[in-house]
């Protein structure tokens, strides 16, 4: 009978080794976890610090500087020389050569372009504006990828908590295995029984190998995002919500409405499109090009001034002025769209955050409750008042209210996180 009574889902050689294959790895998480534990706050810092996406992102805003030093700069003035020389000897002077200056005529010309006051006025303006609108969207890429981060920080949050949750039933459950094969040997209960209970212990078995398998990879993720090569861990007990969520939806509203960058973004782009109307409007006059001459020809000195300018009859820049007052209407309707999408995004995730946390108080309730239902049915099982039949659906019970649970949890703080996204906040994480 007893040779039975090892009956379970695998051989016992094999289920020593998956025994020491969970202690293994518990060890070597452990001793992972030692080393680096992060928040999730702490680690969107990390993220922010050590991304080398954020890096690149950034070199945007160093390039618009570039163009706005340029925007500055005065144009270069131009050196024209222009040498005749005889190309017959027979007019030469008298008595002298090729190389002589009564020979040869010299035209030495300096000019610069004149650039309106206007016109660099406005394109400086362009170029600085260009250098916030950046700076906007370094914002937006901030905002996008600490959201990816906190995320992905919550994934491996969940299962690592799932892996905490799978230990306890399982150790729950392992201490009944070795009460239950006493009582088999004192023929208390039953073969059945026993294999009953083992085979509880060994699906618990497979989904804690499964579950560390899931972790290491979604800690993998999350190393990437967050630019570590060290061995890192989420730590399940800290608080997450570090930002706290306050006033109504309005108040919400009107804070996204100040912190949002891609709306920020829209208003600078429209900004631009008014300054960039009134500067291919100023490019209607023409720039003039003005400059001095020295001719000295045959010796003789001459002295002069150079003017060009362009005459504006056909080609006064009425496609680009026409271009430029489209661009506006464009930019203005993207005002519009990301007010619009603001407002629906932040209605959104606040509802789902307000039903999300009435669902967690529910849970709790329910959690309470079952482990209340477990502790009882299992003293009645050891006392022979039920069936094993009765303790295992407590105990699967229990595992799923705690599963429920723990997903509400995370359909909690995925929410938050949202919420946070669509209001802009998380840039304060």
């Amino acid at each position: 009978m007893n040779s039975h009574s090892e009956m379970s889902l695998f051989p016992w050689h094999v289920k020593k080794f998956l025994a020491g294959a969970i202690v293994l790895l518990t060890a070597s998480s452990a001793g992972l976890y030692a080393q680096s534990s992060y928040t999730l706050q702490t680690a969107v810092i990390t993220a922010r610090t050590n991304s080398p996406l954020l890096k690149g992102e950034g070199y945007n805003i160093n390039i618009a500087q570039g163009s706005l030093t340029t925007a500055k700069l005065f144009t270069n003035p131009a050196i024209n020389n222009q040498t005749l020389l005889l190309a017959n000897s027979k007019y030469y002077a008298p008595g002298t050569d090729a190389g002589s200056a009564t020979n040869r005529q010299v035209w030495w010309q300096v000019t610069k372009p004149f650039v309106l006051p206007s016109q660099r006025r406005n394109r400086i303006d362009i170029a600085t504006q260009n250098v916030s609108l950046y700076e906007k969207g370094y914002s937006e890429t901030l905002r996008n990828f600490s959201s990816d981060v906190a995320n992905q920080w919550l994934n491996a949050w969940v299962i690592k908590s799932r892996l905490e949750l799978l230990d306890q039933a399982f150790t729950n459950i392992d201490s009944l295995v070795k009460i239950n094969r006493a009582r088999l040997r004192n023929q208390v209960i039953t073969q059945t029984d026993l294999i009953r209970t083992q085979l509880l212990q060994d699906q618990y078995t497979l989904q804690i190998l499964n579950a560390q398998k899931e972790f290491k990879n979604e800690i993998q993720r999350l190393k990437f995002l967050m630019g570590v090569k060290d061995s890192v861990d989420v730590d399940v007990d800290a608080n997450i919500e570090t930002t706290l969520i306050t006033g109504t939806v309005d108040t919400l509203l009107n804070q996204a409405m100040r912190e949002r960058s891609d709306v920020q973004q829209a208003i600078l782009a429209a900004n631009i499109a008014e300054t960039n109307i009134k500067y291919q409007k100023s490019l209607v006059m023409p720039q003039p090009e003005l400059g001095v001459i020295w001719n000295p020809q045959n010796t003789v000195p001459y002295v002069g001034f150079f003017g060009t300018i362009k005459v504006p009859l056909f080609d006064r820049n009425q496609g680009e002025i026409q271009k430029s007052k489209f661009m506006q209407l464009q930019a203005q309707e993207g005002i519009r769209s990301a007010q619009l999408r603001l407002s629906t995004e932040v209605q959104a995730a606040y509802q789902s955050y307000q039903i999300e946390k009435e669902n967690l108080k529910k849970y709790e309730t329910m959690m309470t409750q079952s482990d209340q239902v477990l502790d009882n049915v299992r003293y009645s099982y050891l006392k022979g008042g039920t069936t094993i039949i009765d303790f295992l659906d407590a105990q699967r019970s229990w595992f799923d209210t705690r599963q429920l649970f723990l997903n509400a949890r995370l359909s909690y703080f995925q929410s938050y996180i949202q919420l946070l996204y669509v209001t802009g906040l998380i840039n304060q994480l």
